[in-house]
């Protein structure tokens, strides 16, 4: 008599261990991160400057106090802010789609932000705001092309999966098309050259008066996705599941799309486009803690937050005094990452799989 072999069980990790484990290695991580760059800061002087500030006072030296406080801390924080958010927007943005290969920038959010920051870098649109100008530009063109995604599927039938993927993608293409319009129209080689760094991502500009609008959004859209997790959960075993269950399908899948469409925007407005982030921490953590968005959420934030702060470490080490944009790192880990991840057996995208 056969018998029919049976799939072997798949080993996942405890949760709480898990999440303190991550929490603990963000902040030795962000530590850490504060002595690495092209000038390096012994232990014993970034300790001073951290007490120091942290007591409301100044480091003890003034170089390494403007180095480490002035110039490191903010993009660590935004590192960390950015990784979260990105890894979030992944797993809402896969969930509302139902396709693991989503990512935070399947909307086309991405590409609508190029446009606003091609426009404040090469013609100088809203320079009047000074250090928000650029930020601002490329939230506006984010949100415009929410908008037009969201018109045109409305405009279609609804913001069914296949139409938000289909429009999504068209649209992202016709807003990269007018931003490599816009930079062939202009002389300005030093222009172009900016406009092709914030479009690979970087936070090596981040200051302190940008870190709250983004760790605000972000906690938000955390709050939100977290006390809708049993939603998130029916929604990602299909729509038929989810209406059986009592879920507003149709209002969640607006809610998620306006949702992840803020939060986008915000993010790649002050960081440019960073890929892979999205697409690969969500998928990490399904495979080590399973598929419930209770759990999948901060693990995913997490791993994320430590996974870009590493990637800014390398970016900014590597060729010092040079510094490498984020996306370029991003695509050359994430790319052979997220291939094991695919090969790897008994992977499922919900538990209902």
């Amino acid at each position: 008599m056969l018998e029919v072999a049976k799939p072997p069980r798949r080993t996942r990790v405890p949760a709480i261990p898990l999440l303190a484990a991550l929490v603990v290695a963000v902040v030795v991580s962000g530590f850490v991160s504060l002595t690495l760059g092209s000038e390096p800061v012994p232990l014993s002087a970034t300790w001073d400057v951290v007490r120091a500030r942290l007591g409301g006072g100044a480091g003890p030296d003034p170089v390494y106090d403007t180095i480490i406080w002035e110039l490191r801390a903010p993009r660590i924080l935004m590192a960390l802010i950015v990784g979260a958010g990105l890894a979030m927007a992944g797993a809402a943005m896969q969930t509302l789609v139902k396709n693991p290969l989503a990512d935070p920038y399947l909307l086309g959010i991405s590409a609508g932000a190029g446009v606003g920051a091609t426009l404040v870098i090469m013609f100088g649109v809203l320079t009047t705001l000074g250090i928000w100008a650029l930020s601002l530009g490329a939230l506006i063109g984010a949100m415009v092309a929410g908008a037009a995604v969201f018109g045109v599927s409305m405009a279609q039938g609804g913001l069914t999966p296949l139409r938000l993927i289909l429009t999504g993608v068209v649209m992202a293409s016709a807003f990269s098309s007018i931003s490599s319009f816009l930079v062939f129209l202009s002389d300005d080689r030093d222009a172009v050259r900016s406009v092709l760094h914030w479009t690979l991502g970087s936070v090596a500009g981040s200051m302190w008066e940008q870190i709250l609008p983004a760790l605000v959004v972000v906690l938000v859209s955390a709050g939100i996705l977290f006390a809708i997790h049993s939603w998130l959960d029916a929604l990602a075993s299909g729509p038929d599941v989810a209406r059986a269950l009592g879920v507003p399908v149709r209002g969640l899948r607006f809610g998620l799309f306006a949702l992840s469409s803020i939060l986008v925007g915000v993010l790649v407005s002050v960081s440019g486009g960073i890929g892979f982030v999205g697409l690969i921490m969500p998928h990490l953590a399904r495979i080590m803690v399973g598929a419930r968005h209770r759990i999948v959420l901060p693990v995913a934030a997490l791993g994320g937050a430590l996974f870009l702060l590493w990637i800014d470490i390398a970016a900014r080490v590597l060729l010092s005094p040079e510094e490498l944009p984020l996306g370029v790192m991003t695509g050359l880990v994430g790319a052979p990452v997220f291939l094991f991840l695919l090969g790897r057996r008994h992977y499922s995208f919900s538990d209902g799989d």
